[in-house]
């Protein structure tokens, strides 16, 4: 895809999960892989409703502002998966509404965020690590993705928002939709008693569709 053409989905998938709820006034960020190996990077301080393809931050392929806006402060969380995931051709973070509540409840299994209750969260996201509280623009967040040597899709910061790598932009977006859409739904069933995926039903889909998955 070209460089044209990258800046005009960013800013037309941005809108969609604006206008979805998904992410509010100047919160979230998105970048994505140019054919040259740089990176294309919402710029700090903008609203996914509003970003304009013209002055999204240009880095190049030696991690160097070379063009456009401010980048958003989040870079760190950006660049740790990037670094530790050879596919990820797109990051994407949120601070969506149910997803944030979920991870705020006592009971969350950190290593398992999401409840297996439908295979479409396993297929895209694998199991979402839950990290702990950190304050914006930590590059601790940053430290902690690289912490996970690579080996989660997403992961979901506790009182803050997912964020979610895929091997491009649409994925990525996708992704991040089926992990708010799961939050709501394990929040919805919350006191009732649902019938989650067994183990055979999880090893089914992760044998399927190629799914990162580890026990």
């Amino acid at each position: 895809m070209s460089e044209a053409a990258l800046r005009e989905q960013m800013c037309l998938l941005a809108r969609s999960l604006f206008e979805l709820g998904l992410t509010h006034g100047s919160t979230g960020n998105i970048s994505a892989r140019t054919e040259d190996g740089g990176l294309l990077v919402s710029p700090t301080g903008t609203s996914f409703g509003r970003l304009d393809p013209a002055r999204l931050s240009k880095f190049n392929d030696k991690g160097k502002h070379i063009e456009g806006d401010r980048p958003t402060k989040e870079m760190p969380l950006h660049t740790a998966f990037y670094d530790t995931r050879s596919t990820a051709g797109a990051v994407v973070h949120l601070h969506s509404c149910h997803s944030v509540a979920l991870s705020m409840l006592p009971d969350v299994d950190p290593e398992n965020f999401l409840p297996p209750l439908t295979p479409y969260a396993i297929m895209q996201l694998g199991r979402v690590k839950l990290l702990p509280v950190f304050v914006p623009g930590d590059p601790a967040m940053g430290e902690a993705v690289r912490g996970l040597a690579g080996k989660r899709s997403a992961v979901m910061l506790a009182n803050h928002g997912p964020v979610v790598a895929a091997k491009d932009v649409e994925a990525a977006c996708n992704a991040i939709e089926e992990l708010e859409a799961t939050a709501r739904l394990t929040l919805l069933l919350r006191g009732e008693q649902p019938i989650p995926l067994n183990k055979e039903q999880i090893h089914a889909v992760v044998s399927k569709f190629d799914v990162e998955w580890d026990e």
